[in-house]
Formats: structure tokens, C-alpha cells, sequence
């Protein structure tokens, strides 16, 4: 009797993934030929047909669509990245891009998870300032309401973020506190700020919180926005924070009782790691949902990178193009967002076999 030869690694992928039932069989088949009827056209317009340069535009009013006119990102690449910074300048904003780029990358390593790397971080927003502002070193000063672009997306995350957190870590351990005053500001905070858009919150920033302060006082625009984003952050990340807590057995709080450690011993070696470790994928989710928000900056005078992607259109010469723009501006969100999915898919399960890991030794 003949033996049947073991499938492939590729065929048992497919038939797991794309064909493990009928509903599966049919969707796959569909896409397929989705794929294969609209892909060559979409490759045509794309790339094959599409004007590359065309300083003016009036190349791609000619070509009538017949082709993507990539030549509106060309001629305005520098002004979608860099805002209204100055032109001869623009190779600050393009490193400190680049630095907070090698940032990220510093802290998704495993490796160098210690408390060098916050003095690391420090010392690289630093630069940073310097890059942006200017004003030692020989660099020309550059006011913050000339920042824009993509450096302002990024700069708006990265603090909203970094600060919004913490805050976020208070507000989840203060809202199952025993003590009443502590768990009713807790839980009055974190209802009143998700009761309401971010946009109202940005609104209240820019127009009524002025109103509140003593004659003479100004406080910048962009400190305005930085901090409505980490106060809006904070509330939907403490709620993430606080299901993180909530699932985890109350055995290993009681158990480290029974080993003498103090509340807030409890909390940082026993109690938040693991919490933090359940709530990874909706830590990010919100996350990456930040980064994106950061497009409402709009309503206070700040140019974003999808403002000034917005404004680009509407110069006379690229009226109309708004399918490549838009296509632009998705490729860039796609750019920092997909990484940050994938990584925290990453994490998630080395995470999961750490802690699985003591337990099969016990075994």
C-alpha cells in the first residue's frame, strides 16, 4: 500500500488560513478575483501612467486621470513634511525626524529596557528642542507656530503619549482605591473627559482656557494642544489600564500581601507588570488611535501632516488631486501604525511564553 507524502509547510498554511472551510474557500476565491481584475488597472494608473514631475501641473489636467499625478507629492513633499518651517532650514526638522525615528526603533529592543534609556530619551528630545527652536548654537530661532507637517504629528505622539500614560497608570489604580476622595476624582475625571469629543477639548484649550488666566499670561498654542491630547489620552488609556487590572486574579495582590510588600510595592513588581502585559493589544490600539487624532490639531491654527495636505489642495494648480494625496498621506500613517501593530503582536507573545515559562518548570 502506497503512503501519502506529508503536505508542504506552504500547503498546510494555505489550507489553515485560506481554505479551511466552505465560507473560507468562498471568500479567498473572491478576493482572488478581485485582485486579479482590478490590480492591473490599479498598477496601470499607479505607476505605469503616472506623472512623476510636472511643476506646475498642467501635465496631469492633460493626461485626465489616465494616470496618478505623483507630481503634486513631488513639488509638495517639503511643505506636507515640514509645515511652514523655513525652506532653508528644513534639514532640522528632517533629523530630528530621523533621531526620533532611531528612538523608537532604541526602545522596541528588549535589550536596552533599562534606566539608561530614559536618559538616552532625555537627552535626544533635547537635541530635538534645540533642532526645532534654534536660537544657540548658530541655528536661527523658528517660533512653534511655523512647525507643522510630519514633524509636528510625530512631536504632538511622542509627548502625548509619554506623558498621558503615567497619568493613565494613577487614574486606573486611583479608581479602585479604597479610599472614597481618591476613586470619586478618579472616576469623575475619567467620565467627564470621555464624556466628550476631542475636538470639544481642543476647543476649550485654545479659546476658553485664556479666558481663565490672570492678565499678562499667555501660554503657547502648541503647549495648549500638547496638553488637551494628554489630558483626553489619559482617560481612555486609564480605562485600558484599569480591564488590565480587573483581569487579573485577586490571589496574586493577596499573595503579595502574604509576602510583606507594601500597596505601592505590590503594584509596581507584582500587580502593574502583569496587568500591563494583559492589556497590550488595547494599550496600542489606542495608541496608534492617538497618533491619528493628532489631525484635529486643525481646529487651533496647527498644521499637522493631513493639514498641510489639506491646504496643498487647495492651491489652483493642484485642485482635484485629492486621490493622490490621500493615497500619500494613508501610505505615511500605514508607514508608523502597521510597525507598531506588528511589534506589539510581538511582544504580546514573548510576553506570554515568559510567563508561561515558570509555570511548566513547576510542571
Amino acid at each position: 500500500m502506497a503512503t501519502m507524502l506529508p503536505a508542504s509547510p506552504a500547503l498546510q498554511w494555505l489550507r489553515a488560513n485560506l481554505f479551511s472551510s466552505l465560507p473560507n474557500t468562498v471568500a479567498t476565491l473572491c478576493i482572488l478575483y478581485l485582485t486579479w481584475t482590478l490590480l492591473p488597472s490599479f498598477l496601470n494608473w499607479a505607476l505605469v501612467s503616472a506623472i512623476w514631475s510636472a511643476p506646475d501641473g498642467r501635465l496631469c489636467r492633460e493626461a485626465q486621470g489616465a494616470g496618478a499625478c505623483w507630481a503634486f507629492i513631488t513639488e509638495k513633499h517639503r511643505f506636507i513634511l515640514f509645515g511652514t518651517y523655513p525652506y532653508d532650514q528644513h534639514w532640522r526638522p528632517a533629523l530630528a525626524v530621523a533621531m526620533l525615528i532611531v528612538l523608537y526603533g532604541a526602545s522596541a529592543l528588549r535589550s536596552l529596557w533599562r534606566p539608561r534609556l530614559v536618559i538616552v530619551w532625555l537627552a535626544g528630545l533635547a537635541v530635538i528642542a534645540v533642532l526645532m527652536w534654534g536660537g544657540v548654537f548658530g541655528l536661527s530661532y523658528v517660533e512653534n507656530e511655523r512647525w507643522g507637517g510630519l514633524i509636528l504629528t510625530l512631536l504632538l505622539t511622542t509627548f502625548g503619549i509619554a506623558f498621558a500614560f503615567p497619568l493613565s497608570i494613577l487614574l486606573a489604580v486611583g479608581r479602585r482605591s479604597a479610599m472614597p476622595l481618591i476613586r470619586l476624582m478618579s472616576v469623575a475625571y475619567i467620565e467627564i473627559i470621555r464624556g466628550v469629543p476631542l475636538i470639544s477639548v481642543l476647543f476649550m484649550a485654545s479659546v476658553m482656557l485664556p479666558l481663565f488666566l490672570p492678565g499678562g499670561v499667555f501660554i503657547d498654542k502648541l503647549l495648549r494642544a500638547q496638553t488637551a491630547m494628554i489630558l483626553f489620552a489619559a482617560a481612555y488609556l486609564a480605562e485600558v489600564v484599569r480591564g488590565g487590572l480587573q483581569a487579573l486574579p485577586r490571589g496574586q495582590d493577596e499573595a503579595a500581601q502574604a509576602l510583606g510588600l507594601t500597596y505601592w510595592q505590590r503594584h509596581r513588581f507584582v500587580i502593574l507588570p502583569q496587568a500591563l502585559r494583559i492589556a497590550i493589544p488595547p494599550l496600542v490600539n489606542t495608541f496608534i488611535g492617538f497618533f491619528k487624532d493628532t489631525s484635529l490639531v486643525v481646529i487651533i491654527g496647527l498644521f499637522d501632516l493631513l493639514t498641510t495636505i489639506k491646504v496643498s489642495l487647495n492651491e489652483p494648480a493642484w485642485t482635484g488631486f485629492g486621490v493622490e494625496a490621500y493615497l500619500f498621506a494613508a501610505f505615511v500613517y500605514f508607514l508608523f501604525c502597521y510597525p507598531m501593530s506588528r511589534y506589539s503582536q510581538a511582544l504580546e507573545r514573548r510576553l506570554a511564553r515568559g510567563a508561561a515559562a515558570p509555570m511548566i518548570r513547576e510542571n
